[in-house]
């Protein structure tokens, strides 16, 4: 009996701590980046107007193909043009008959006043004289007005190219009667180099951006000068560059966003209005910005989080203020320090208030593409 108590005490077991799972850390990467502002904005013609008839006729002629490039001045339609023609042949002949009449009433004045000097005819005489001398200043002035104005309609019957543009599909045909009782849209052109983007920036960008425009000492001027870089949809990064020039003066209340636009160079016409683009505005640089992996992030309800390894090799959830991608790398900017262990890899096994067997992997640096 005593054999068997000693051999019950021998087979007791004695319960022994699983080891810390393992889990990979590294530290931040610290580098060199570039801040953006990012948008999505469209594109918008950077002049558009449209083509109407100004005098009534028959079109006679369209002198483009539809869609088509065109210079400036270049005719696109013409509108009977013989008619308004022989109107200001009409109008001129009227008033090279105004010249003749002032020349032979000015010969008539002048030899009344020499004859009233010699009292050789009455003061009535020189009066009538200079009277009609008048009236012959005044129709030569209503004359010269009618052929400015016959000639102005003349230069209607040919409807040019105001800019370089694309031309819209004609609105009209060949024969139609245009202009009769109004202006009639022929067509529409469009200027597309340079062309503008516009887009929107929220309050607490604006704030921002101004902000560190005050600590660089720029000027209203300079800010609209920025560099602006566009992306389509379709595209990989922003190969388009340009700057800003505009931004409004005030605020939109209902919605708390600034209207901002750039002008891009588009001789390729690569950007067409009413693409919607991705924009971004570098307006800030930081030499030493921490980087941690994108995927080691989380996400609760009250925001965004890092898990960090303390010198006791515990976990502790860190609520971070996160900056813009850089390739897999998300820059942190607030609630990070350089030499934090941050968890990376078996984020599943690293409860916050519990002890891990860390493995210090080195990050890698960003290669984020400049465009």
């Amino acid at each position: 009996m005593p054999a068997l108590l000693v051999l019950g005490a021998c087979e007791q077991n004695s319960f022994v701590p699983p080891p810390p799972p393992k889990v990979e850390v590294g530290v931040p990467v610290q580098q060199g980046i570039t801040r953006f502002l990012e948008a999505t904005g469209n594109a918008a013609p950077i002049q558009t107007v449209d083509l109407v008839a100004r005098v009534q006729g028959v079109l006679q002629s369209i002198n483009y193909k539809d869609g088509s490039l065109v210079k400036q001045n270049t005719t696109l339609f013409t509108i009977e043009p013989d008619t308004y023609k022989f109107k200001l042949e009409q109008a001129q002949a009227a008033e090279a008959g105004a010249q003749a009449s002032l020349k032979q009433s000015e010969t008539d004045y002048k030899r009344q006043v020499d004859l009233v000097a010699r009292q050789a005819v009455s003061q009535a005489t020189l009066d009538t004289a200079t009277s009609t001398r008048d009236n012959a200043q005044a129709n030569l002035q209503q004359a010269q007005a009618n052929t400015k104005i016959a000639a102005i309609n003349y230069g209607y019957t040919n409807v040019a190219a105001p800019f370089d543009g694309i031309v819209s599909a004609h609105l009209v045909s060949v024969g139609e009667l245009v202009g009769a009782s109004s202006p009639t849209q022929l067509a529409t052109i469009f200027q597309l180099d340079p062309i503008y983007v516009n887009f929107n920036v929220n309050e607490q960008d604006v704030l921002r951006i101004r902000a560190e425009a005050r600590r660089r000492g720029m000027t209203t001027s300079e800010l609209t000068q920025l560099p602006v870089e566009v992306g389509l949809q379709t595209e990989t990064g922003y190969p388009h560059k340009g700057h800003l020039d505009y931004a409004a003066p005030t605020i939109n209340l209902s919605t708390g966003t600034l209207a901002v636009r750039g002008i891009l160079p588009n001789p390729d016409r690569i950007l067409l209005p009413g693409y919607y683009v991705r924009v971004r505005v570098p307006f800030d640089k930081e030499n030493n910005a921490l980087l941690v992996p994108d995927v080691a992030l989380g996400s609760d309800q009250s925001g965004r989080y890092l898990l960090v390894v303390n010198a006791d090799n515990i976990v502790e959830q860190r609520k971070v203020r996160t900056g813009q991608l850089e390739g897999d790398l998300r820059v942190i900017e607030d609630g990070l320090k350089p030499d934090d262990r941050v968890v990376i890899a078996g984020l599943l096994r690293a409860i916050p208030g519990q002890k891990v067997d860390p493995q210090l992997q080195k990050i890698e640096p960003s290669h984020a593409s400049a465009n």
